[in-house]
């Protein structure tokens, strides 16, 4: 089980497809509750992860140290902008098993997007990790928004040798519908995706399966036969998020909606509250749905870009999955020879809050 520590609603920065910091009177900026009634909710879960969120969760780092001190969790999981790195000591870095930093791709796409100077600091952030003896996931948690390359953005980050894994959400939650949307969507984000994707598999037939994260989750699933969660991600099913007021909801960015409000850790336990009812049509009726588990929690029930906003993000993951598709043959004959093992695809190894569909 996932569960998401909100330690904040405050940011540090308002990114052009964010805007910053949760209303205060939604996410207030310090926590509410006693962190035994965090210990007593989360008595008893599986193979538990803790991962920290915000805001930028790094701006309340006390409560990350007294989480870590005092919950036993097998795994700790952080998404953080990198700028506050230092707030953390080395002792809690090198326990923690993945980090999620944000960054979008290279140095003048990130600054446009998240401010001037974030991309040096994202990269010295990466770079303080590893000097710490940090060995666990180190993730790039990118944003493609209306002037990326996904191509080109995804293969920069994999080019600096920091990251272990690179994963991408495409900027179609809270902002405004930007013009031109669909035709970004079949001149730049499709061909671009085709690309990395070919050449991603001409590295994997060499034996090299580089970290691109949804592509290693939805081979493995394709392998496996079984489907992906409903949602991907684990909302709801297999991850719970705690709001710094006490309130449990089934996703961490759903802080104002009734549908994701599932009660309060002081009254009740994690499996009370756990559900796998929270997708529904279309996309339960869909295909696809197997190896795509309705993408987005939040974007399913909110849908905020509309219907057909909703439907160009169903075509775009029907396409990937469809490309995807095609060269499984070519993956499947290179485990049979013994040139890749399905090893190589298993990712993640436990819910760390990838959504795995972009």
């Amino acid at each position: 089980m996932l569960c998401y520590v909100l330690t904040t609603g405050r940011c540090n920065l308002k990114c052009r497809y964010c805007g910053g910091s949760f209303p205060q009177e939604a996410v207030p900026y310090e926590v509410k509750y006693d962190i035994d009634d965090l210990v007593r909710f989360l008595d008893g879960a599986r193979d538990l992860a803790i991962a920290f969120y915000g805001g930028e969760p790094l701006l309340n780092p006390s409560w990350v140290k007294a989480v870590m001190d005092n919950v036993d969790a097998n795994h700790y999981v952080i998404q953080t902008n990198g700028l506050l790195l230092g707030k953390l000591g080395s002792d809690y870095w090198r326990r923690m098993d993945t980090v999620l930093l944000s960054i979008d791709g290279g140095k003048t796409l990130t600054d446009h997007y998240r401010g001037n100077g974030i991309y040096d600091a994202v990269i010295n952030a990466a770079l303080m990790l590893r000097s710490m003896k940090f060995e666990g996931d180190l993730v790039a948690r990118m944003t493609v928004s209306r002037i990326s390359d996904v191509y080109r953005d995804v293969r920069h980050l994999l080019n600096t040798g920091l990251f272990d894994h690179v994963h991408w959400q495409i900027d179609a939650i809270w902002g405004p519908e930007w013009r031109g949307f669909d035709q970004w969507l079949r001149r730049s984000y499709e061909p671009g995706l085709g690309s990395l994707m070919s050449e991603w598999l001409d590295e994997a037939t060499t034996g090299n399966v580089t970290g691109i994260a949804p592509f290693k989750s939805m081979v493995l699933a394709s392998l496996s036969g079984k489907r992906l969660g409903a949602p991907p991600c684990g909302a709801g099913w297999g991850s719970l998020s705690v709001n710094t007021t006490g309130e449990v909801l089934a996703c961490p960015i759903a802080i104002d909606v009734a549908w994701a409000r599932l009660g309060s850790i002081r009254s009740s336990s994690y499996k009370d509250l756990l559900r796998n009812d929270l997708i529904g049509e279309p996309c339960t009726n869909c295909t696809y749905y197997g190896l795509c588990g309705g993408r987005c929690l939040y974007a399913h029930h909110e849908r905020l870009w509309g219907v057909d906003g909703f439907n160009a993000l169903c075509r775009v993951t029907i396409d990937m999955i469809e490309l995807l598709k095609g060269f499984m043959p070519i993956i499947e004959d290179k485990i049979r020879s013994g040139a890749l093992k399905v090893s190589q695809f298993e990712y993640p190894p436990y819910l760390n809050s990838i959504e795995i569909i972009p």
